[in-house]
């Protein structure tokens, strides 16, 4: 190996994604609440996330098929640099830190050493009145119709402070992680994997998927179809990784063998919802399936805005 060589992996084994996001980065920002040890999820305005995994040794964007090492990290920051500039950037944060989310520095509490199957089945189950209930009825404007067949199909239970968590399942069924949303707080457990929401008004086969940001907005959908049975309704919270790639590729692989079936792109209706139906739309093409893009109407964000608009609210921003 010759000096080069080692002073590239000298760097990769010193240099950590998360340190260049906030030591050469602009702007980039810890989103603490929905990060873990296995992966950081940096901000950086409107529409803009970076993944950082591998131990800090790789890095994704989850609205596109960007990915890399550091040297491509640095590269995507400032895209005029050469690989000689990009080595010279990385000498000057060799072996400094990066900022770890707060929750990995508290003493763990005895709850969070569970696995999320252990944590979901000792919630309680959806039930009419209680004040998980009432956030997702007043305040979202779901119908008990629907809330009652998401609590039949165990796809929702309740959280703490009135927060709906929202299950993960894998192709399988197993439960690998939830979602939590409330009045005050929205996360993804951070022991959980994030695979897809599913709901679904009737059994498998079904003829059409429809694949949203957020489940609110997949249970929305499903109230404004009056829960479709040839429908499947499924969310990936937020942007994909390569489990819930995975999980989609399986889904469509059940749909293509069905007559005559298509997918519902129902993404938000703002610039990271196109960007997200755009990957959306490269994952389906492959596939050879017919796919068809449903925004909300009368201009809402998203399906659970247009259901409030409905109802006569405002419509709560995500």
């Amino acid at each position: 190996m010759n000096g080069q060589d080692e002073e590239v992996a000298r760097l990769r084994a010193t240099v950590n994604c998360a340190t260049i996001l906030e030591r050469i980065g602009t702007g980039w920002q810890l989103d603490q609440s929905e990060s873990s040890r296995k992966a950081l999820k940096y901000r950086r305005g409107p529409g803009e996330i970076l993944i950082v995994n591998h131990e800090g040794r790789g890095w994704f964007d989850p609205f596109t098929d960007a990915k890399g090492d550091i040297f491509d990290l640095v590269q995507r920051l400032d895209p005029d640099l050469n690989f000689g500039q990009v080595r010279q950037r990385l000498r000057t944060i060799a072996s400094i830190g990066f900022t770890y989310p707060e929750s990995e520095n508290r003493p763990a509490r005895r709850a969070s050493t569970a696995l999320p199957a252990e944590r979901w089945a000792a919630r309680r189950q959806l039930r009419r009145g209680s004040a998980v209930w009432r956030y997702l009825t007043e305040v979202r404007c779901l119908p008990e119709t629907v809330l009652k067949a998401a609590a039949a199909a165990d796809a929702v239970r309740e959280g703490p402070y009135a927060s709906a968590w929202f299950a993960h399942r894998d192709h399988g069924g197993a439960l690998t992680g939830f979602e939590m949303r409330g009045p005050d707080f929205r996360g993804f457990n951070a022991d959980g994997g994030k695979t897809l929401f599913r709901f679904t008004g009737g059994t498998r086969p079904f003829t059409r998927l429809a694949i949203f940001e957020a489940p609110i907005d997949a249970l929305s959908m499903a109230a404004f179809e009056k829960i479709r049975c040839d429908t499947i309704y499924v969310a990936t919270t937020g942007g994909m990784g390569p489990d819930t790639i995975i999980a989609l590729n399986d889904l469509f692989a059940d749909l293509a063998s069905q007559p005559d079936p298509i997918v519902a792109i129902c993404t938000d209706n703002d610039n990271p919802g196109e960007r997200h139906a755009q990957r959306l739309v490269a994952l389906i093409v492959a596939t050879n399936l017919r796919w068809e893009r449903i925004k909300p109407p009368g201009g809402a964000k998203d399906w659970n805005q247009f259901l409030q608009i409905q109802a006569g609210k405002g419509g709560e921003r995500k």
